[in-house]
């Protein structure tokens, strides 16, 4: 499922401050962040679809993607995972690469898709289940957003409850470092349901109600489903990009970092 939070061109220190949870059964092979065989890409690795959640390249461009909750998927679907990778190995402007994946959205299940390049200070925002089931495209401005499995910085319960810890953090650290460990503790393991009244009443009332927190976690017919990884990606306004990710494997949270600057 995932949710994000982000804060984009709107801090002294940084470009972009982002924090990522990854919803998934715990049971389906993935690979923590690294580079990438080529070494131009880093980030985690869904090994049954081959794509990533979360991704950013030495040339400066980030891309990340959460599900879209619908009442019913399509199995033959494509990849989901797929599309931050293109982004990420493309030559495409973000308002480019959003056109050119226009054709193609229909292919996908429900998806939610930001593209940014860090050097033109360009993010967009591309989901392709909206009001009136056309392709919606938009540039990100300035400020805090959250992105869960509804359109960007909706108004649900996990949404509003990341935007509000997320601010408060912003004001007691003001325009200084983000302490990065301290603040996943803060802002991404946060337990606290939605009440029955503010779900969204898609899909099921229990899966509605087991993943309306930020944090999730729960027993599923097929498994444990829940927060595998949390990934911090941070990159200053010198082109020096962090990412940190904490990561569970066979029952182990387990941490990642990598430094590099932008080419």
């Amino acid at each position: 499922m995932c949710i994000a939070a982000f804060v984009w061109q709107s801090h002294s220190l940084y470009s972009l401050i982002l924090f990522q949870n990854r919803d998934e059964y715990h049971n389906r092979p993935t690979k923590p962040m690294s580079w990438w065989e080529d070494h131009e890409i880093a980030g985690g690795r869904d090994e049954v679809g081959g794509g990533t959640w979360l991704g950013c390249s030495r040339k400066g461009k980030v891309a990340f993607v959460t599900n879209v909750l619908e009442p019913h998927e399509i199995p033959e679907a494509k990849s989901r995972g797929n599309l931050p990778l293109l982004f990420l190995q493309s030559t495409k402007s973000p308002k480019e690469f959003a056109e050119e994946i226009k054709a193609e959205a229909y292919r996908y299940n429900g998806f939610n898709l930001v593209v940014a390049d860090i050097s033109t200070k360009t993010m967009v925002y591309i989901s392709n289940r909206t009001k009136g089931d056309h392709i919606l495209i938009q540039e990100v401005p300035p400020g805090l957003h959250v992105l869960s499995n509804a359109e960007l910085d909706s108004a649900w319960h996990k949404v509003q409850r990341l935007r509000l810890k997320f601010n408060e953090q912003l004001r007691i650290y003001g325009e200084g470092e983000i302490p990065e460990k301290a603040m996943v503790e803060r802002l991404m393991r946060d337990h606290v349901k939605a009440d029955e009244s503010k779900l969204p009443h898609i899909s099921s009332p229990d899966w509605e109600y087991n993943t309306s927190s930020v944090f999730v976690q729960f027993q599923t017919p097929l498994g444990c489903f829940g927060t595998r990884s949390t990934s911090v990606l941070t990159i200053t306004k010198t082109g020096m990009v962090h990412f940190y990710e904490t990561y569970l494997e066979t029952g182990t949270w387990k941490e990642k970092t990598l430094s590099y600057f932008i080419e």
